[in-house]
This record gives C-alpha cells, structure tokens and sequence, in this order.
C-alpha cells in the first residue's frame, strides 16, 4: 500500500468513527428538544447576573492563587535539577518563595484572608 492509500483509508477510519459516535449519540438521547436557556450552577437558580461585579477580595484572592500556583510550577522542575545545579538553585529558590512570602504578607495586612 503506498503513502496515498494509506491516507485515504485513515481519513476513510476517521470519518467512520466520527458518524459512529453521532448516530450514537442520536440513537441514545433522551428527547431531541433542546433545554431550557438557563445556566446550572449545582442545581440553585441563579439570584444575579452572570457578568455582575465581584467584590475586590476576590481579585487579590485570585492573585494569591496564582502566586501559589506558579510556585508550583517552578517548584517541580526546580527539584529535578538541584542536585546537578548545586547551591546556587538553593539560593534562587529562597528568593523566589521570599517575594511569594512578601505577597502573602502584602495581601494579609491589606485583609484579602478576611472572609467577614
């Protein structure tokens, strides 16, 4: 079989597959009337709009997660190489948690961790 067939008998695969999976899904369904327009949100009716004001706390919340979270993306790499970098990663990664710590500290004294 050269190049050009196997091709085509891949696409011919690929597109097998995909009206597989819709007549499945057709054959399947419940009911074919669309839902009803309304977000779900755990089972609650929603009591504001969708793109309605968050309060300021959850900005800086949201900071402090991303703070942590690309703390751990640097962290995981960071403890494959130590041992090949020697003392200086050491070093790099204390002042990297330092400006981490520094924000924690920053967003504690403006009240960010207050829930009340």
């Amino acid at each position: 079989m050269n190049g050009f067939t196997a091709a085509l008998s891949l696409l011919a695969l690929a597109l097998l597959v995909v009206a597989g999976v819709y007549g499945a899904a057709q054959a399947l369904r419940v009911s074919s009337e669309p839902l009803a327009a309304r977000p779900f949100g755990s089972g609650l009716d929603p009591t504001e709009h969708a793109v309605s004001r968050f309060h300021m706390r959850w900005y800086t919340v949201t900071m402090l997660f991303l703070a942590f979270d690309m703390e751990m993306i640097f962290m995981y790499p960071w403890t494959l190489v130590i041992s090949v970098t020697g003392p200086g990663a050491v070093i790099e990664m204390f002042v990297f948690l330092g400006v981490l710590l520094s924000g924690v500290v920053y967003a504690w004294r403006e009240g960010a961790l207050r829930w009340a």
